[in-house]
């Protein structure tokens, strides 16, 4: 049975920092993802861009930002989490703990840093073949951490 590292992505409105859905990825692969509700707070932008989303689902459907919090914390307390865009994550995953005031109890780290034998750009381009090939959608956190672990499965297999 392989151990897989913490994947964790989040989507953003187009402005990067407005967390709109949240994936992350236990040691077994499965993979939590759910709608962030959006504090009022972060809706008092007039060029608020929510990527698609109807507000009333993101409101309805999403768990509150201090939920998604707890939850991660519970899975991924002290840890360090591998991503796909470490700016963009970071960015998102800062307004949810600034503005909570919950400290930061994770670290993120590029993925492609879990695999130091392949060259530059190879686990990007690996990965991008991978949304092909699955049908998947790259902007959307689930499918983000599904193709993360898809792709450590390969490469661990190879070298194994």
């Amino acid at each position: 049975m392989i151990e897989y590292p913490g994947f964790i992505a989040v989507e953003t409105g187009e402005d990067n920092s407005l967390p709109l859905a949240i994936a992350w990825a236990l040691s077994d692969g499965t993979v939590k993802h759910t709608l962030i509700q959006p504090d009022e707070q972060w809706l008092d932008d007039e060029m608020l861009s929510l990527n698609g989303y109807d507000l009333d689902d993101l409101r309805y459907l999403g768990v509150s930002p201090l939920d998604v919090l707890r939850e991660l914390e519970g899975d991924h307390f002290n840890e360090t989490l591998y991503t796909a865009g470490v700016q963009d994550d970071e960015a998102a995953l800062s307004r949810l703990f600034d503005d909570f005031g919950v400290d930061p109890f994770i670290e993120l780290a590029p993925a492609s840093r879990l695999y130091p034998d392949l060259g530059a750009g190879e686990w990007s381009r690996a990965r991008n073949e991978l949304f092909g090939d699955m049908g998947l959608e790259p902007l959307r956190p689930e499918h983000e951490v599904q193709v993360m672990l898809e792709l450590h499965k390969r490469l661990v297999d190879e070298q194994g």
